[in-house]
């Protein structure tokens, strides 16, 4: 009697729990991972930092325009005559010696407007590629670490039903522990059981509370975890909205797509460093560069009643720079080849990862097929204990070999179809384009 209001009590506590559980359903969880999620919002900063790298890269074909006003006051003789020759009020008595050698302080407020205009920048445009090609490859990479996560919700949606699974076995075997429990000790009572039976069967009620303990501590760490995914700090117990079933998909044999996101975005960062290397190449040649201003000059302040403009053209080419380029090119090429073989060392891992994997789905589907049948011999067996316990035909010690192997059974199994279910989502991610 004391065991059973013990019993009670943790089953109220446990009800309490209950009233605080949130239905939740797998589509659900993806919608607000791929909201909230920080890991998703990460990544596409890094795609936006990226296209703020290739929109610099701008700078090769489009102008630079800058706009200034400066104010002076100068006696500097060659300052004094350029100030009034740019304000236009230049007169001949200004050529007197004296005047020139020792001016009077004049004031000058000159507004300039400068344009460059690139023409001719070949390793301006490489570099404007290799950003192109890394913007590119961030955004692949940022869809890959997407799909990713998407693996992780449904692993993690997987384990809290399998926690719920367990907790429900757990529950049913408490049930009948506590059940046995009872005829155990009518049957004591009546001289056809020993005590050493009666405790063995306390010793199996104890054994399941504790494991149910267990089951409930792992409902709330995949809750948890779940909540972490969708940047949920709300506490919410969750449950999911469905039951863990087998899912029935088939899965051919499989080979690595060349069009997997990573692979692409590899493939993508490696001709990022291809252009990097061309870009360095082109500095050997020189640039050409189109330029132009336009001024206006006055003695006051904002003010323009004189102006004048001038344009032109640079050709440019730096020949020796202390052999500074030729590192530069030596550290791309380096760089390059360092890419492509580490995309072929990628690719051959991927390609080993996804038959290891592969593998691992049919080793899960054969398991799969073996739990099964043990749990349905396993149960036959426990309903034949079970009908020979009550007419007094069976051991105490049977009847709990039967009830613990039908329980492990059961855990074995979905432990199996969990195992199962995430193979294949495993192979289906390694397969995704």
């Amino acid at each position: 009697m004391k065991y059973i209001l013990m019993w009670l009590a943790f089953f109220a506590f446990y009800l309490g729990y209950t009233q605080e559980l949130v239905p939740i359903t797998k589509e659900e969880v993806i919608a607000k991972v791929k909201e909230r999620n920080n890991t998703i919002k990460m990544a596409h900063e890094d795609v936006l930092a990226a296209k703020g790298d290739y929109n610099q890269t701008n700078t090769v074909i489009l102008p630079n325009i800058s706009v200034s006003h400066t104010g002076i006051a100068t006696t500097n003789p060659l300052m004094a005559f350029g100030s009034k020759l740019n304000q236009e009020i230049l007169t001949a008595a200004d050529f007197n010696p004296d005047l020139l050698n020792n001016p009077s302080q004049i004031e000058d407020y000159a507004t300039r407007i400068e344009v460059q205009q690139p023409l001719v920048n070949f390793d301006g445009i490489y570099q404007r590629k290799a950003a192109k090609a890394k913007w590119n490859a961030t955004e692949l990479q940022s869809e890959r670490t997407q799909d990713y996560l998407y693996l992780e919700v449904e692993k993690a949606y997987m384990q809290l039903q399998l926690a719920y699974k367990t907790v429900g076995v757990l529950e049913k075997a408490m049930e009948t522990a506590i059940e046995n429990k009872r005829i155990a000790a009518n049957s004591f009572k009546q001289g056809y059981l020993q005590k050493s039976d009666v405790l063995a069967i306390e010793v199996r009620v104890t054994e399941i509370e504790n494991q149910l303990q267990y089951a409930n501590s792992s409902i709330l760490n995949a809750s948890n975890y779940l909540s972490v995914l969708m940047n949920d700090d709300s506490n919410k117990i969750l449950k999911p909205a469905d039951s863990l079933l087998v899912k029935n998909k088939v899965v051919t044999e499989v080979k690595l797509s060349e069009n997997r996101k990573d692979i692409l975005a590899m493939n993508s960062a490696t001709e990022a460093y291809r252009q990097m290397h061309k870009a360095d190449q082109m500095s050997f040649l020189p640039r050409l560069n189109a330029f132009g201003t336009y001024e206006l000059h006055d003695d006051e302040i904002f003010q323009g009643s004189a102006n004048g403009y001038l344009f032109g053209a640079e050709l440019e080419w730096s020949l020796f720079e202390g052999s500074k380029r030729f590192g530069k090119s030596q550290k791309s090429k380096a760089e390059y080849n360092k890419s492509k073989l580490q995309l072929e060392q990628y690719k051959s891992e991927s390609q080993l990862e996804l038959s290891k994997a592969n593998r691992g789905f049919q080793d899960a589907k054969n398991k799969l097929k073996l739990t099964k049948l043990a749990l349905e011999q396993s149960k036959e067996a426990l309903r034949i204990r079970t009908n020979r316990f009550e007419q007094g035909l069976e051991k105490t010690t049977d009847l709990l070999m039967s009830e613990t192997q039908f329980s492990e059974k059961q855990l074995a199994y979905f432990a199996t179809v969990f195992q199962y279910n995430y193979a294949l989502a495993y192979v289906q991610f390694l397969t995704k384009e």
